[in-house]
């Protein structure tokens, strides 16, 4: 499959530089950063969460996990859960784990973990498991477009 002609259309209306990246078929953010020689903290995973009854989109760096107690704070939501799987391909019209961290692309509210904006360099799924987009920090914070930089990640193991 191919990268979507409405990603790259979105990028660059969002005038921000970019590179493409073709690699092997991934499923995991842990796989990507082995298959790209990355490292894990530069790789945007990309979560889609129901918070009451609107989707939004959460996204941290692969070395972080989901809190969802402290996200559920900052959006202020009764309730709070990971998305289902068909929800990705009848809203976001995309395969399960191939959703991109721009939600203008879907107007959808993002929050993006604080900790992803340290590195130089940000590598994101580019709507497939084996197209991956790279930019700056900078640059992926304005392709992201309007959203709420906070602390909603947690090292460790799941609890």
């Amino acid at each position: 499959m191919a990268v979507s002609k409405k990603l790259l259309s979105y990028l660059d209306q969002k005038k921000v530089g970019y590179k493409m990246l073709k690699h092997r078929t991934v499923y995991t953010a842990y796989d990507a950063a082995k298959t790209m020689r990355a490292k894990s903290d530069q790789i945007a995973k990309t979560l889609v969460v129901k918070a009451d009854k609107i989707y939004l989109l959460a996204v941290l760096p692969a070395t972080r996990r989901l809190d969802l107690g402290k996200l559920k704070k900052i959006t202020k939501a009764k309730k709070l859960e990971i998305a289902k799987e068909n929800v990705m391909k009848k809203v976001f019209k995309t395969k399960p784990g191939a959703v991109v961290p721009f939600g203008g692309l879907y107007k959808v509210p993002v929050f993006v973990d604080k900790t992803l904006l340290k590195v130089k360099q940000v590598i994101a799924g580019a709507g497939t498991h084996e197209d991956s987009v790279v930019m700056t920090g900078k640059n992926f914070l304005k392709a992201v477009g309007e959203a709420t930089i906070a602390d909603f990640g947690s090292k460790g193991k799941k609890k």
